[in-house]
């Protein structure tokens, strides 16, 4: 018989064995990010970030495969993370990799899928192109069967309330390539495309949702309620045999509070965090002024662009890989043609740099412009390759030309003077010393941010059409905003929801259709038909399109004239920006003229043979052609 201090013992005993097994940690793989990768990069490493409850205190074991080797784990403060470093040699075959979790008694494995890199034919863009931007949602519905769906944090749908979604999607603009063909544009820049699985957010009082795309939710996906990611190739493939390039639209610096990794945080440091909420400050002059408090760096830097957008920071490396990685991914993957990089400014520039010199090592041909809505001149050339001593040198090629667009509004808006009026544009362009490559600089004069450019100049027509001339002759790549070619006008009063309204006709309901000329007004017919025809010049004529930008200092208050030439092809733009008719001699400009007393109104076709002097209207702009 068993003594009673045995039995206890014996059953304490039991009881700790069971409860040693009992507390193994249960392990799961919901996710592996990047999706899947290539064999043939120019990078042979690769970082698999691996989610699931507990994954990371498994052991991991990578079966053998020809030409691949695991060379590192990281293990991180949330158990629901595991980071596997690879190297993938030249010598590797496309195939499927296999994993091995163990925790334990228990295991899980787990395929990876290596594809062949295929050649992507990137067409990289340049003076030649004018820029189509595109609010997918706003544009036209062309799939009523994806317009929302009850299982996301947003399931609303409403085309009477302007702050929710309003179901245009890829479909609907695979629908209306033949109009953009029509209208000669040659790049397609779609607001983003990747999913924003957001709930609404309490913006001044009302309930918005965020159709705009700026939340990202999962970087491996594109947003369902546009049509997935298998629309989004079948769109990019239709652009690019009808001759469009395609631009994404790119953010680096935050995603949407239902990012995955946000709702389970791989790390404290994973984010850019503060003791309490702090917002940035949204001015850029902290991170350029040699002065500045440490405070004002970060807190421009650092700081939340908004509550609902949390902040990434891109000095860990495990976010720069990510990011990085996932960026190299859409570009393999879908074959797109640029990126256009939302709130750049707001970046680590050490970070970006990373990230641009890795997409043009492997993809040289790849366009990449940033935002940077900054002020004065020399704070916009910061953020891209510029000719200044900084303390930091940034590496990317372009940016959106801010303050061209905001001088050009002015020069339209205000009084000749000193520096007003012409002269706003004229002194604004003096300072194309300060950039690299000032004709990359994208140029515009309205976009989803802005008041619509028709209405800025009081829906003067006569304006109207001068700063379109401007937008389509001058140095630089021409952005027009969906809309712009039929008069469509508007402030952002109350929101930037009044900017973005459904293009008519993008909707099987909708009464008028102004993607067909029998739906237009005769005015916007005539719109149309101008906008067009500016396009035309800017894609076909030499001059513009690959020319040298020649500029004369604005005269007899208000008088502007440019020149644009390459070798023997001169272009001579002849504006007035002031409210009266202006006569005047040509002989200031001899040097470009070259003797030369004749020309074509390439607007009209017709003749001019003689140049000696040039009558204008008010706000007239004058587009002429010199010959012998």
């Amino acid at each position: 018989m068993t003594s009673r201090p045995l039995l206890i013992k014996a059953v304490l005993l039991l009881f700790f064995l069971i409860s040693i097994k009992s507390t193994a940690q249960s392990i799961d793989i919901e996710r592996v990010d990047p999706t899947s990768w290539w064999v043939g990069m120019q990078n042979p490493k690769l970082q698999l970030m691996v989610h699931g409850e507990s994954i990371g205190t498994a052991e991991v074991k990578l079966n053998k495969y020809n030409g691949v080797k695991l060379t590192g784990i990281t293990r991180v403060e949330n158990p629901n993370y595991i980071f596997i470093d690879l190297e993938i040699k030249a010598k590797a075959k496309a195939g499927k990799l296999r994993f091995e979790f163990q925790n334990g008694e228990q295991s899980i494995a787990r395929t990876y899928e290596l594809r062949q890199k295929q050649n992507v034919d990137i067409q990289s863009l340049s003076q030649k192109d004018v820029i189509y931007l595109i609010l997918p949602d706003r544009f036209s519905n062309g799939d009523l069967s994806n317009d929302k769906f009850a299982d996301m944090a947003d399931p609303e749908s409403d085309r009477n309330n302007p702050w929710l979604r309003h179901g245009g999607d890829l479909q609907g603009i695979i629908n209306h390539l033949d109009y953009l063909k029509e209208l000669g544009v040659t790049a397609l820049w779609l607001n983003p495309v990747i999913e924003n699985d957001q709930p609404q957010t309490n913006e001044g009082g009302n309930m918005r949702s965020a159709y705009h795309g700026y939340g990202f939710t999962d970087h491996y996906a594109i947003d369902r309620r546009l049509g997935g990611n298998k629309k989004y190739a079948e769109f990019i493939q239709k652009a690019h045999e009808k001759g469009f390039k395609v631009i994404q639209d790119a953010v680096y610096n935050h995603v949407g509070i239902n990012h995955y990794t946000v709702k389970d945080l791989p790390m404290k440091s994973w984010l850019n965090q503060w003791d309490e909420y702090t917002n940035t400050s949204y001015k850029e002059q902290p991170a350029l002024d040699p002065n500045a408090s440490q405070y004002d760096r970060l807190r421009m830097t650092d700081g939340w662009f908004m509550p609902f957008l949390p902040d990434l920071n891109q000095r860990n490396p495990l976010v720069a890989n990510y990011l990085i990685q996932h960026a190299l991914w859409t570009v393999q993957n879908f074959g797109i043609d640029a990126y256009r990089i939302d709130t750049y400014m707001y970046n680590d520039m050490a970070f970006m740099n990373a990230c641009n010199a890795a997409l043009k090592a492997e993809y040289p041909d790849l366009f990449l412009f940033g935002e940077s809505l900054a002020n004065p001149v020399p704070n916009v050339a910061a953020f891209v390759k510029n000719n200044m001593e900084l303390d930091f040198a940034c590496n990317l090629e372009s940016t959106v030309d801010y303050q061209v667009h905001s001088n050009m509004l002015k020069a339209l808006s205000e009084g000749y003077g000193w520096h007003e009026g012409a002269n706003r544009l004229y002194e604004t362009l003096v300072q194309d010393y300060l950039y690299q490559n000032p004709e990359k600089l994208v140029t515009y004069l309205d976009n989803h941010d802005e008041h619509r450019f028709f209405s800025v100049v009081g829906e003067d027509y006569r304006k109207f059409k001068l700063g379109l001339t401007w937008l389509m002759t001058l140095r630089g790549i021409p952005e027009i905003y969906y809309g712009t070619e039929i008069l469509t006008k508007n402030f952002k009063n109350p929101t930037d929801a009044e900017v973005r309204k459904d293009f008519p006709g993008g909707w099987p309901d909708d009464e008028v259709n102004k993607f067909q000329k029998e739906g237009r007004t005769e005015i916007e017919n005539e719109t149309f038909d101008f906008v067009k025809k500016l396009i035309s010049i800017r894609t076909t004529e030499k001059a513009i399109g690959e020319g040298d930008f020649i500029q004369f200092m604005p005269f007899d208050d208000g008088v502007y004239v440019y020149f644009r030439t390459a070798g023997d092809e001169t272009i001579m733009v002849a504006t007035n920006t002031v409210n009266s008719s202006k006569s005047f001699s040509t002989k200031r400009f001899e040097e470009v003229l070259k003797g030369r007393k004749k020309a074509t109104y390439l607007m009209t076709g017709e003749e001019l043979t003689d140049l000696s002097i040039i009558e204008l209207n008010a706000y007239e702009a004058l587009l002429l052609k010199l010959h012998d």
